[in-house]
This record gives structure tokens, sequence and C-alpha cells, in this order.
């Protein structure tokens, strides 16, 4: 087994990954970004659509643009980015176990900053196993990203905002959107994209389910029907459409396994898509030397995931003597500033309260610790 030694290694290159790259590199650190894929970026090489917000947010800006002027910014900062590598293994040690080019690594750190993201959730029922039933980001992928279209009639499930805009872009790519289904009794993202997909026709059922797919070897239509208030089926409710594919926006969990290795604390948090790592506010789980970013903190969008990076890139940084305390109180104000403005208003409340609990319950933690109470 070869060795790698680098004072702070990131575990993925998607946005919070880079953006913690950019900031370490940036202040003098050795940085090394570890990340499975062939191409860095994550998810904003997805995202076709305009960002909005306030300039420091790149209102108006495409998120495939911003992931290349990210991209960009940690090249020239130094940082070191090894891709198509699989990190298999964190150990307790701050060591973790590579397999990159079909060699296997150990990699050891200083420091260890874990944005692995997100990964979607599934839905079982009746031929969910068919070919053609797909979760809402890999149609993404395929039609931004690889320039395939998933399929020509497509039903989509789920209204949040990943529902509604992957149906808007594969509406862009030529498909046709034939329905989106909704489980709630409201539709769940944001009205300036519900907007959109109700101006092209597209009809949005509420308070309905997929009651089964059906077709010989593949996808070849779709059975919904309407439920109650416990998520019973109601008898003779149901509706059939002709579709060769069904994508399922149900909801995301962070990519976790990784720290559930080293020991760290976690606690489970519905509003941010359920079992979590503590931080404290420098983004440091309660296993010392290791921080975290971005969805696997906690599922929000790409810009509260940049930011989350940069903080605790400056952290992880001032932490091994590269800031200085000033340097750094500057910066992490400045970026806490940022984060705040992200999660204020209707829509941001409920995930500044739950970072907050976070902080909160690591505080406890990390006091139960010193006076040496079981916890």
């Amino acid at each position: 087994m070869k060795e790698i030694v680098t004072e702070i290694a990131i575990i993925g290159a998607g946005s919070a990954g880079l953006s913690a790259a950019y900031q370490a590199a940036s202040a003098g650190a050795d940085v090394l970004v570890i990340d499975e894929n062939k191409l860095p970026g994550g998810q904003l090489f997805k995202q076709i659509h305009k960002f909005f917000g306030s300039k420091e947010h790149k209102a108006g800006t495409r998120g495939y643009i911003i992931g290349q002027e990210l991209l960009e910014k940690v090249q020239n900062s130094g940082a070191k980015v090894l891709l198509d590598s699989l990190v298999y293994g964190l150990l307790p040690d701050n060591s973790m176990g590579v397999i990159s080019g079909g060699v296997n690594y150990s990699v050891k750190a200083k420091k260890i900053i874990v944005a692995t993201g997100a990964k979607e959730n599934y839905m079982a029922f009746p031929g969910s196993t068919l070919p053609g039933v797909m979760g809402a980001g890999a149609a993404q992928t395929m039609a931004n990203v690889n320039r395939v279209l998933p399929g020509e009639k497509i039903l989509m499930l789920g209204s949040g905002n990943v529902g509604l805009i992957v149906s808007y872009q594969l509406m862009q790519a030529g498909a046709e959107v034939v329905a989106i289904v909704e489980g709630g009794p409201k539709i769940g993202g944001y009205g300036v994209h519900a907007g959109k997909i109700r101006r092209a026709g597209v009809p949005i059922y509420t308070g309905h389910t997929i009651k089964r797919v059906y077709g010989e070897g593949k996808v070849e239509g779709v059975e919904i029907a309407a439920v109650d208030e416990k998520w019973n089926i109601i008898s003779g409710s149901e509706k059939n459409f002709d579709v060769d594919t069904v994508c399922l926006a149900v909801g995301l969990n962070p990519m976790t396994e990784l720290l559930w290795m080293t020991g760290c604390e976690f606690d489970f948090i519905p509003a941010f898509g359920g079992h979590v790592p503590l931080h404290d506010k420098n983004m440091e789980t309660s296993k010392e030397g290791i921080y975290v970013a971005g969805d696997v903190t906690g599922v929000e969008e790409a810009s509260s995931a940049m930011e989350e990076g940069n903080l605790a890139g400056v952290c992880a940084a001032h932490s091994l003597g590269y800031l200085t305390d000033d340097e750094k109180a500057k910066l992490v104000e400045e970026i806490n500033d940022r984060l705040n403005t992200l999660r204020s208003g209707y829509f941001g409340e409920r995930r500044r309260m739950s970072k907050q609990k976070q902080i909160e319950d690591m505080k406890l933690y990390k006091e139960a610790l010193l006076e040496k109470v079981e916890i």
C-alpha cells in the first residue's frame, strides 16, 4: 500500500469541497481533494438554471458557470485534486483508505474535511424496479452532463425544488413531462419554479401518489391515485398515463457513511434529511480534526454548501497556524453574514434553527466530555 501525506485532505470535489480547498490552499496549507467522479464540480455542473438571491451569491449566473469559476480558483490556489478515486474507509487516526487507478493508498492528513454531499431517496411501489424508473438527479445528470435524454414522455414524482427544476430542464431538452405528482397537500418548491411549470401546461396533482408502474421489461405506463390524510389510497381516484420514464424527486439523504466510521456524534434532524453529524461553529465534528461542509451536514442548496465549505476551509487552515486569529475572525464574520442571509426569510428559518441546534448540541457534548459526564 502506497502512502500519501498532506496537511488537509478534503473528501468530495463538489461545491462545498472545492470552496474549502480554495480557502485552505489560499491561506498556504497543503491541500488534497479526493473525488470518485471523473470530473470535479459536483452538482454545480448539472445546474443550467440561473441562481437567484444576492450579488454575493451569484444571482443571475447559471450554476455550471459558477462551477467553472470555482474550479479555476481552486486550480490557481495550488490545491491538488485527485479524481476517479474512491475513499472507502476513514479511520479515527485521521487516515483513510483510497483506491485510485487500481492502486491502494493510505492517505494521512492533519485535518480532514468531509464534503460528500447527499444521495437521492428512493420509493418502492409495484414496478419500481422496471428500467425507466430513476432518480430525478440521475435524469438531470443524463440530460445536462451527458447530453442523453432519459426518456420522451416523463412523469415526475415530487414537487420540491428538485422535482420542479429538473422537470423544466427535461422539457428544455425536448422531453414531454406529462404530469408532476405530489403526495402532500400543496406544492413543496418555490413558486417561481412551479409557475414556469404551470405556464408550460404541465398538470400538478397534489395529494396523489404512484400506485403502480407497468410495462413489459420497461416502463410503458404509470397509474396514480389520490391519498387521504393518512396516505391511504382512495379507491376510484386512479388515473393512468402513457409514459416511458418515471423520475423520483422524493428527497435527499446526507452521505454520512464515512463519518459513522470515525465514531463522531450524530443527531437526527428530519428537516435536514435524517442523521447528521454534530458540528460546532467552526464546522468541526466531535472528532477532533474532522470537519464537515455542505449537504453531508444537512441538505440545503449549492450556495449554502459553498459558504460552509468556505467556513470549514478557513477554520482548518487557522487550526494549522496559516491564519491569525484576527484574519480568521474577519473571514468567518463575512462568511456567516452571507450564510445568515441565505437562511433568512420563510424558507430559511427552519434550516437556520436546525443548524443552531447542531451547534448547541455540540457545545453540550464538549461540556460533558470536559466534566467526564456520560451522555
